[in-house]
């Protein structure tokens, strides 16, 4: 599981769409796809259901983008704190 992957697929389930989600993202729509089938593979659980109106979380995936958004969350504040530091390698 990437942080890449849990970004994506946070996306598709606010936006409710794959296509939103990949226009807002600057992807394409099969890299959308790819990046939620491989979660659901890794997972083993299906995390969205797919429909002509979009997408909506199954139980698991409304657990997944609970927990997905508080690490992509952390993972910005961390990211943010090292480039406050000015630090040099």
């Amino acid at each position: 599981m990437e942080l890449e992957q849990i970004k994506i697929f946070c996306a598709a389930v606010r936006l409710k769409s794959f296509t939103a989600a990949a226009n807002e993202l600057y992807i394409s729509h099969s890299t959308v796809s790819r990046a939620v089938s491989a979660l659901e593979r890794e997972l083993g659980v299906r995390l969205l259901e797919r429909g002509r109106r979009g997408v909506s979380p199954t139980r698991a995936g409304t657990l997944f983008a609970a927990d997905g958004g508080r690490i992509l969350a952390l993972a910005e504040s961390l990211e943010r704190r090292m480039r406050e530091t000015g630090g040099k390698i």
